[in-house]
Formats: structure tokens, C-alpha cells, sequence
């Protein structure tokens, strides 16, 4: 697949005093079991071009090497350090992490994602050129398979400033491991909603925390893709049902406070049944896919119809299929190389 060209950063480069050089972000890491892929998480952290870090990863109740693996890095690069917990879920694990750091610049990333060496240090500067009332920076994600490698670069949201309404309608930022918020606006907003999780509905914390956020800061965008976010089979966000449940619960909130944005958060949950069947349909889960395309075609069967071959090709470009296809279209194009990059090897 060819890649997207990225837009260049656009912005006024002199200092200002909202942001200090030296000013510490707080990246914090809520991992569950992510042995596999917590090795290139952290690497992928440490090696950013902004080094004034506290990287805490809050081990929430694994039961595999994953903490071993942790304490390892932590040896060799005195940013990190390994907090413990028994396991009390995503939201739960995110709020320890921000407890544990008195940062005043706070991002999120999942055990599994990966992000560009340059994140951290064009987001502080997004937020440094917003000022004061610019409490959150977000960027452009590219998808990535288990095994690193690009298959979707499709997230290129515009909107910033006052984007209440916008959010309404799409979850501009898409993930956790995306956005860097300033500490006095995720204070502000009560911190991540570890009550999502007790109504089996966890998985749209970060969606309901960017809301509430846009009800009272602006927003600020890095349009490059500085994440890779990982889609498993094995990751908490799989849970394509408990992630609709978590979605509908969230929406309805806001809902109820902007009547007059109905429209937008009907299209918002429209759409999200349609990520999450395809989501479904690439890792595998087919009895959830079916359910969930049911309930798109109850809902809207005209535009079901028509965005069919828009799943089928997310389906095709994860290459999540079986192994003798793959071998017969390398044979058909005489091609002896992988399909896709890896993340690491674009160039940001």
C-alpha cells in the first residue's frame, strides 16, 4: 500500500512561558498481560526526541513475564519505574499512573501501541502555540497488526480549537495512546471514569475523557502519523461488544446535555458499529461481526450496502487471511517482499 504523504507541522516555532523547555511530561503505561509487545512500546518511548520523561507503567494484575520485562528496562533507563496493582481495569490503572507523577503534562499509551520519536516533542508544541485555553493535543494514528506493520492510514481528522460538536459527531483523536493533555484540564474533567468498567462497558474512557475535555478547553493537532495503534485479537479494545455498550453509555451522557447534536451522535454511533464490525471481521471474531452487521443493516441498510467494499478492503489490507492466499498473490505478482511497511520504517 502506498503511503499517504504526510502534511508538514505548521506553526509559530518561538518559546513561549506557557510551556517551560524543561517541562516533564508524565507518559504512563497501563499494561495487562502485553509480554509480547511491551518490549517495543517502551523502546518506542524512550527513544523520543524529548527526553524530560517519567515513564510509569502500572502493572494492572498481569500474570505473565510483562513486569519482568518492565523491570529490565527500567535497570537500564532511570525514567521508568514499575507500579503494581491488583487488577482494577484501563481507567483504574491510567488515574494510579497520573497520581504517581507530579508532571505537568500527562500522555497515555497502551501496552501495545507505538509511537514516532518525535510525539511527544511536536505535541508539547502544538500546546505551547494554543496557549492557555488549548488543554489537549492530538495527531493522526496509523494501524498496525500484531506484527508492527502498517495496514491503515486512513485517521486524517482537521478540526482544532473548539471542536465540542465535532467530537459529537467522531472521535477525532481514536485512542488513548494519541492524545497529550495538560494535568489542570484532565484534573479539571475528573480524571478517566473507572465506572465504565464496572458496568461491563470499558473500553470508550478515552472518547468520554476527550468530550469532556472539549466542553471546556480547545484542542490542538499534529497532522503526521506519530502512533501506531496495534489491532490484536488479545488487546482489551477487542471486546467489539463491550466496546458498543461502552460507546452507547458515553454518547448518551453528552447526549442528553446537547439535544440540539442528536444528528451528530447518531452518525457517531452508526459509524462505530461499523468500525467495530470490521474490526471484528480482521481479528477473527466472526460471531461478534455478524451481530454487529446485523444491527448495521437494521439501522441504516442503504448505507450498509454501500460501505460493504470499504470493509472488505480494511479486511484485505490487514492481510488477516489465510496463509495459502497470501502465498498465491505473491506468486501473481512475483513479489518475494512483505506487503506493508512496518511502522518503525516510515518516515515521519
Amino acid at each position: 500500500m502506498a503511503a499517504q504523504p504526510f502534511l508538514p507541522f505548521q506553526g509559530e516555532k518561538t518559546k513561549s512561558p506557557m510551556i517551560q523547555d524543561k517541562a516533564t511530561v508524565g507518559v504512563i503505561v497501563p499494561m495487562f498481560n502485553a509480554e509480547r509487545t511491551i518490549r517495543s512500546t517502551l523502546t518506542s518511548i524512550c527513544q523520543q526526541t524529548y527526553q524530560a520523561l517519567d515513564i510509569i507503567v502500572v502493572d494492572d494484575g498481569s500474570t505473565d513475564e510483562s513486569p519482568s520485562i518492565v523491570a529490565s528496562y527500567a535497570e537500564k533507563d532511570r525514567r521508568i519505574r514499575l507500579i503494581g496493582q491488583s487488577n482494577g481495569g484501563v481507567a483504574h490503572a491510567r488515574n494510579r499512573g497520573a497520581a504517581s507523577t507530579d508532571a505537568e503534562f500527562l500522555a497515555f499509551v497502551d501496552a501495545d501501541d507505538l509511537w514516532a520519536p518525535s510525539k511527544i516533542a511536536l505535541q508539547l508544541r502544538a500546546l505551547r502555540e494554543g496557549g492557555s485555553s488549548a488543554g489537549l493535543a492530538y495527531c493522526w494514528f496509523a494501524h498496525i497488526d500484531q506484527d508492527g506493520r502498517v495496514f491503515s492510514l486512513r485517521h486524517q481528522p482537521d478540526a482544532e480549537g473548539h471542536v465540542l460538536q465535532r467530537m459529537c459527531r467522531q472521535n477525532l483523536v481514536g485512542n488513548g495512546s494519541s492524545m497529550l493533555l495538560r494535568r489542570s484540564a484532565f484534573e479539571r474533567v475528573g480524571q478517566f471514569d473507572p465506572s465504565l468498567r464496572a458496568r461491563n462497558a470499558q473500553g470508550c474512557e478515552d472518547l468520554l475523557m476527550c468530550l469532556r475535555i472539549a466542553e471546556n478547553y480547545e484542542f490542538r493537532l499534529v497532522p503526521q502519523y506519530l502512533v501506531g495503534y496495534r489491532m490484536t485479537n488479545v488487546n482489551m479494545s477487542s471486546d467489539v461488544m463491550q466496546m458498543l455498550r461502552s460507546c452507547e453509555i458515553v454518547l448518551a451522557e453528552f447526549r442528553e446535555k446537547y439535544p440540539s447534536f442528536a444528528s451528530d451522535f447518531d452518525a457517531h454511533f452508526f459509524d462505530m458499529i461499523h468500525w467495530l464490525a470490521t474490526r471484528a471481521l480482521i481479528e477473527g471474531r466472526f460471531f461478534a461481526a455478524g451481530e454487529l452487521l446485523r444491527r448495521f443493516f437494521v439501522m441504516e441498510p442503504g448505507v450498509a450496502i454501500s460501505r460493504m467494499p470499504n470493509m472488505l478492503e480494511e479486511y484485505c489490507r490487514a492481510r488477516l487471511v489465510p496463509q495459502w492466499l497470501k502465498i498465491c498473490v505473491r506468486r501473481m505478482r512475483n513479489d518475494k517482499n512483505e506487503f506493508r511497511p512496518l511502522y518503525g520504517e516510515m518516515s515521519w
